[in-house]
């Protein structure tokens, strides 16, 4: 067995690398070796190849949308079963968590943001950041991370079946987040200045698709990621309503105080996901409430990744997902 590993390495903005690191052989006390199987690609992944990303140091291995087996077994789970990991590495002692919101941690470690993440053959990560995956695929369970932070945004946005939501920006994270409110039962409305999103987003059941709106909704959610689009959306927030803003930008954003007010408006900052959002994925995934397949638009080796991560980057209008392939 060799001893060492390729991984991607962002170097800094705009360059992208296969680099040789050595292949972990042991995991620390209470962490467990996971062989990765399939990354998924995010936004957060584009922003850091493009320099836009708020909370990043360079150079950083990317990668935090991740299906693996267990390398060994132990901690409860068997050498070789399949796993989502939970990328968000939380501290366990902060005011965060302590009040169970391990997604806030003031001392975070995102894999592939504020620690070298899992475009790699092989990770440690704490026992606790393993989820049973058995029942999916590995491409499949790549989807969960990325989709659990749309179901996270619908959770805190208190979304029900009585209630119009409308989701700006139909990329990853907002398809997402209009997933999990239709499950609710909420009628959906779906923004975005892309054709090719909205038309993605046809493909996946959902009718009611817009280029602009007038009207106003009882749950806004932002997954744009434009401080301008951030802005906008308040005013399409209705009275009594909830805005949730689930992208993040480095800019300050403004908003009509007057008219906050008047609404008696709810604005909620959604951060990551917790555990209970990653079982609302998996459990919608094994039942086909939500299509794996529908959501993944390209599919390539890590060979290819640094051929192909800037033109990925530069054209996502077509795509809901690409992943990437390590060890399916």
């Amino acid at each position: 067995m060799t001893d060492t590993m390729r991984a991607g390495l962002c170097v800094e903005p705009g360059s992208f690398v296969l680099t040789d690191r050595p292949l972990p052989q042991a995991a620390p006390e209470g962490w467990v070796l996971v062989d990765i199987a399939v990354a998924g690609l995010c936004g957060t992944d584009y922003h850091i190849f493009e320099g836009k990303h708020p909370y990043l140091q360079y150079p950083r291995v990317i990668g935090h949308e991740l299906s693996g087996r267990v390398t060994a077994a132990g901690h409860g789970f068997a050498a070789g079963q399949l796993v989502v990991i939970n990328p968000y590495i939380a501290c366990g002692t902060c005011h965060a968590c302590q009040r169970g919101k391990p997604n806030a941690c003031m001392n975070i470690g995102v894999l592939g943001v504020h620690r070298d993440g899992g475009m790699c053959a092989r990770i440690a990560v704490p026992a606790g950041n393993l989820i049973d995956a058995q029942g999916l695929s590995p491409h499949h369970a790549a989807l969960v991370e990325f989709l659990a932070i749309g179901a996270h945004a619908v959770r805190r946005g208190e979304v029900g079946a009585t209630d119009r939501v409308l989701v700006t920006g139909a990329g990853p994270i907002g398809i997402g987040a209009a997933l999990f409110a239709r499950a609710m039962g909420a009628e959906v409305h779906l923004l975005d200045t892309s054709a090719q999103r909205l038309q993605a987003a046809g493909r996946l059941g959902f009718q009611h698709l817009h280029g602009s709106v007038t009207d106003s909704f009882d749950v806004v959610m932002d997954a744009t990621g434009n401080p301008k689009a951030m802005e906008a959306g308040f005013a399409h927030v209705a009275h009594g309503g909830t805005y949730v803003l689930v992208s993040v930008v480095k800019d300050d954003l403004t908003f009509n105080d007057a008219e906050f007010h008047k609404r008696e408006m709810r604005l909620i900052g959604s951060r990551n996901a917790l555990a209970v959002d990653f079982q609302t994925v998996l459990a919608a995934l094994r039942s086909g409430e939500v299509e794996g397949d529908a959501l993944i638009s390209a599919r390539l080796p890590l060979a290819d990744l640094p051929r192909r991560i800037g033109e990925l980057a530069a054209d996502r209008g077509g795509i809901i997902k690409a992943v990437v392939e390590i060890a399916p």
